[in-house]
């Protein structure tokens, strides 16, 4: 189940969700936590849902279909992070992937606000912690003055304090154009990838990123193992990237379904994730997903 704001560009926000929670080969249950306005290139203006009204759409479906995993992305306000937290609390051995975006878009009170109600109530019930590292950074640590940029076991340390178990700590700035992306918890980096960066912006990176982490873990998958996956997968959904309109670049998280360059006459190859996600043959012991076919080159 994601928890989302809905936006029109398809971008980011459910509709980034449901894209990505599908390429992985997992049904995606929707739930709407406010309306941003926007296009590729910036947030205008949101609508923010009553708290009645996001929990009862959680409820009424919680009710039918079992679940196997959570993600938080945008909530709208902070009474929606209390709306939220109120229903992941009913659920506590379902693993929660929570990515927290720049809202950049809200005021310094409705920003800090949101912020202290996702710290205190949200952080607590945290699989895996997502964000970038300034944003991250920004939020954990928020007097940090240090000339050297915090380290992700350093920003794990400060996310364990609230209780998240693990953070993975993306775009830490390498040299020569590199960044690195990171999964730690407070003892230490577990793993990452570093790649190479691209010379473009991109809007939904961040949703893409924690759904994809959120539909591995919902088949079982430990975060130490379903990162490079995830990783993976981004890569690729940025290298397929496209531009439909005047602003940022969206990535397609459907790269898998078209056929190479130049080669519009062959059959389309299979889904890699798919296919790592298959369940086992009864007479083979189960194994962690392999790493996808092609292997992940660069990162924005």
């Amino acid at each position: 189940m994601s928890f989302n704001a809905s936006e029109p560009s398809g971008a980011s926000g459910l509709a980034c969700d449901i894209a990505t929670i599908a390429a992985m080969g997992a049904h995606c249950l929707p739930v709407v936590t406010a309306v941003l306005l926007r296009d590729t290139a910036e947030v205008f203006d949101q609508q923010v849902l009553d708290s009645d009204t996001i929990v009862e759409q959680a409820r009424s479906i919680l009710e039918d279909i079992t679940i196997s995993a959570w993600k938080v992305g945008f909530l709208g306000s902070a009474e929606g992070v209390s709306a939220v937290a109120e229903v992941l609390s009913d659920y506590p051995d379902v693993p929660l992937v929570a990515y927290l975006p720049a809202i950049s878009w809200l005021d310094e009170e409705q920003q800090q606000s949101y912020l202290d109600a996702f710290r205190e109530l949200v952080l607590p019930q945290t699989s895996v912690l997502v964000g970038n590292h300034k944003t991250l950074t920004d939020f954990l640590l928020p007097d940090w003055d240090s000339e050297r940029p915090a380290s992700a076991r350093e920003l794990a340390v400060a996310a364990g304090e609230h209780g998240a178990t693990q953070v993975l700590v993306t775009g830490i700035s390498l040299p020569n154009q590199f960044v690195d992306n990171v999964l730690a918890n407070p003892q230490g980096p577990i793993t990452g990838e570093k790649f190479e960066r691209f010379e473009v912006n991109f809007v939904g990176a961040g949703d893409t990123l924690s759904s994809s982490l959120a539909a591995l873990m919902a088949v079982g998958a430990e975060p130490h193992e379903a990162v490079g996956e995830a990783l993976a997968f981004l890569d690729q959904s940025l290298d397929a990237g496209f531009r439909p309109g005047m602003g940022n670049v969206i990535p397609d998280r459907f790269f898998w379904a078209l056929p190479p360059e130049g080669e519009e006459g062959e059959e389309l190859g299979e889904n890699p994730l798919a296919i790592a996600l298959q369940a086992p043959e009864e007479d083979e012991e189960e194994t962690p997903a392999e790493p996808t076919t092609r292997a992940p080159r660069r990162m924005h």
